[in-house]
C-alpha cells in the first residue's frame, strides 16, 4: 500500500501530534540510553562516546524488527474511533514532562508506563473510563509487573549457571573474557532496546493517523517505522548520563562478567515481549536484572537504599504521568 511508504501532508494538530511523538521518542532514547550503555561503561569495557553511537544505531536497527508493539499501543489501549488528536498531544506531552522529571533526579523510571499514563489519563479525561480498553490493558499492565521479576530472575540465574561453569578458571582470564562477551551483549541489549521501546511512538503516531482517516488500518506506515527508529537513535546516542552513572554505578559496583549477564538477562526478555506485542519496561528490565547478578555476591552488595528510591519512582510513574495527561488535556481543550 502507498500510504505505508509515503508520508501525508500532516496539518494542525495532527502535525503537533507527529512532532510530539518523535519528541518522545527522542526523549525515551535519551532517558533510556543507560539501559544499553551503563554497564558496558562502568566496566570500562569501552569508552563512553563508542558506547552510545554503537547504541544509537543498533537501537535504529531494532526498531525495524516487529509492529507488535505498535499493533497493541496503537489500537488496543484506548478506543482508536474515540480518541481526538488533542488526547493523543497530551499524552505525549505528559510523558515527556514525566521524562525530563526523573531525568533531572537520575532515576531510571519507565518510558513506557509515563506514555502508557499519559494516554489513559488523557483518554479518561476527554470520555470516561469507557475509553479504555481493558481487555487490551489488562495484559499490558501483567506484563509490565512481571518483566521486572523475569529480569531478576534471569539475571540471577545466569550469574549462578557462570560462576559454576567458570569455577576454578583464572580470574585474569575470566575477566578478558567477559570483557569480549560483554561487547556482544551490550550489543544484544542496545537492540532489543531498539525493539520495544521504538514502537510505542510508532503506535502512538499510528493512532493519531487512524482516528484523523489518513490510515485505513491499525497498520503502521513504513515511514512512522523510519522516523521513531531515527528519533530513538539519536536521543540514545546523546546519552542521559546522570542516568548511566545510577544504573551502572549507584546500584552495585560491577564487573565484565556481571554486565554480560544483566545485559543478557534483560534482552532476553526484552526479545520475547517485543515479538508476542506486549511493551514492557526496559529500564525496569535491566535494572531488576543489574540487582538479581548483584545479589549473587551477597544481598548486602546491592545498595538497597538507592534502590528503594528507584521503586517509589516506578510506583509514582503510573499515576504522575496520567495526572499530568490529565491535567494537559484541560489547557489544550480550554485554550484551544
Amino acid at each position: 500500500m502507498f500510504y505505508e511508504w509515503i508520508m501525508p501532508e500532516l496539518t494542525g494538530m495532527l502535525l503537533v501530534v507527529v512532532v510530539l511523538a518523535l519528541l518522545f521518542d527522542f526523549s525515551n532514547g535519551w532517558h533510556d540510553s543507560a539501559n544499553a550503555i551503563a554497564t558496558v561503561v562502568s566496566t570500562r569495557v569501552v569508552s563512553p562516546f563508542v558506547a552510545v553511537m554503537g547504541a544509537g544505531v543498533l537501537n535504529v536497527a531494532g526498531a525495524f524488527m516487529s509492529t507488535a508493539v505498535a499493533k497493541m499501543v496503537g489500537s488496543g489501549i484506548v478506543n482508536p474511533a474515540l480518541v481526538t488528536q488533542e488526547v493523543v498531544a497530551a499524552a505525549l506531552a505528559g510523558a515527556i514532562l514525566w521524562n525530563l522529571f526523573t531525568l533531572l533526579l537520575g532515576l531510571p523510571t519507565s518510558s513506557s508506563h509515563a506514555l502508557i499514563g499519559g494516554l489513559v489519563g488523557a483518554a479518561v479525561t476527554h470520555g470516561g473510563w469507557t475509553m479504555v480498553k481493558w481487555s487490551g490493558l489488562r495484559p499490558v499492565m501483567e506484563a509490565m509487573v512481571l518483566a521486572p521479576f523475569f529480569g531478576f530472575a534471569i539475571g540471577l540465574s545466569l550469574m549462578v549457571v557462570i560462576s559454576w561453569v567458570f569455577f576454578g578458571v583464572a580470574r585474569s582470564l575470566a575477566t578478558r573474557l567477559f570483557k569480549r562477551l560483554q561487547l556482544v551483549s551490550a550489543c544484544f541489549m542496545a537492540f532489543s532496546h531498539g525493539a520495544n521501546d521504538a514502537q510505542k511512538a510508532m503506535g502512538i503516531i499510528t493512532l493519531a493517523l487512524l482516528s484523523a482517516g489518513q490510515i485505513p488500518s491499525g497498520e503502521v506506515p513504513f515511514w512512522v517505522i523510519g522516523a521513531c527508529a531515527v528519533a530513538m537513535g539519536l536521543g540514545t546516542a546523546l546519552g542521559g548520563w546522570q542516568i548511566v552513572r545510577t544504573l551502572g554505578m549507584g546500584i552495585v559496583k560491577l564487573e565484565p562478567v556481571h554486565g554480560f549477564a544483566a545485559e543478557t538477562g534483560a534482552a532476553a526478555v526484552l526479545l520475547v515481549t517485543a515479538h508476542i506485542g506486549l511493551p514492557v519496561s526496559t529500564t525496569q528490565t535491566i535494572t531488576t536484572s543489574v540487582m538479581g547478578v548483584g545479589a549473587i555476591k551477597r544481598l548486602s552488595a546491592v545498595r538497597w537504599g538507592l534502590t528503594t528510591r528507584i521503586l517509589y519512582a516506578w510506583v509514582f510513574t503510573l499515576p504522575g504521568s496520567a495526572l499530568l495527561g490529565s491535567l494537559i488535556y484541560v489547557l489544550v481543550t480550554r485554550f484551544s
